[in-house]
């Protein structure tokens, strides 16, 4: 299992849940994925713990009780996705110039790192991660870690121009099982994907979320069924890609499984 030290500019670097019970969601996703979880204070109250989930004794994200501001603002349980960058002043000042709101000004998260919390255009909203002691994920793409992100939007052009004027990602759509799905390209190459909110999917918000790659998509969504999950879509085939499943665990977090054909499949 290789381990990631750095991630380039405009790369998912980390993936954060808030969660309205930091405990169950603990439970549910160390037992899902066999990840250890590390608690670490951040605050003076019982519920001010930052939790890092680690596989294989490297990071693979983390989670946190939500706090009262985003619980009275109606903010659902979540996934987060960190997008790194090599200043994060500049890169939010860059997306508010695109048109984007900015939720979180850029702070610091004490010698860790320089972070924002960014709304696009669409309203889907994402981190940026200037890196200083902690880079993000140690590993990716392994199984029971981050393999993909995406992007479900209801409108993919301009969604496309946004993050391209950011992070000068190139977005390659083409027809994939039926619908559109666009593969964004950065310098290192495929680094996220984004698809239009259908009819059948109505009433649900733009937003990014990630995939986790497993060994076995249908025996990793029925135990994800079994932990008090619902498996929304799938499992399904993608073609050339693998299997997957979208999932909503029990507290109402969306994330997708998946089994990636191997890379001589889908050459």
């Amino acid at each position: 299992m290789p381990t990631l030290t750095t991630h380039a500019p405009g790369t998912f670097s980390w993936i954060e849940l808030s969660a309205d019970d930091a405990a169950a969601a603990k439970r549910f996703y160390t037992e899902l994925f066999g990840w250890t979880a590390s608690d670490n204070k951040i605050g003076p109250g019982d519920n001010d713990v930052y939790t890092i989930y680690r596989l294989g004794g490297e990071d693979v994200g983390a989670s946190y009780a939500m706090m009262q501001d985003q619980r009275d603002g109606g903010i659902p349980t979540n996934w987060m996705s960190y997008i790194a960058v090599e200043n994060a002043d500049e890169t939010a000042a860059r997306a508010r110039e695109l048109g984007a709101t900015l939720m979180v000004e850029p702070f610091d998260v004490m010698e860790l790192g320089r972070m924002a919390v960014v709304q696009d255009p669409t309203g889907a909203v994402f981190s940026i991660w200037q890196a200083k002691q902690h880079a993000g994920v140690g590993v990716k793409g392994e199984t029971n870690s981050l393999g993909w992100n995406e992007l479900a939007t209801t409108d993919t052009g301009r969604a496309k121009e946004f993050y391209s004027g950011l992070f000068g990602w190139q977005g390659d759509t083409q027809n994939v099982g039926g619908m559109d799905y666009t593969v964004f390209n950065g310098s290192t190459g495929m680094v996220g994907g984004m698809y239009g909110v259908t009819a059948e999917m109505e009433g649900m918000p733009p937003s990014w979320m990630p995939y986790f790659v497993v060994d076995d998509a249908d025996a990793a969504a029925e135990k994800a069924r079994s932990l008090g999950a619902t498996v929304i879509v799938g499992p399904d085939d993608i073609p050339t890609v693998g299997r997957f499943a979208l999932i909503r665990d029990p507290q109402g977090a969306m994330f997708y499984i998946i089994k990636f054909l191997p890379r001589e499949a889908t050459s």
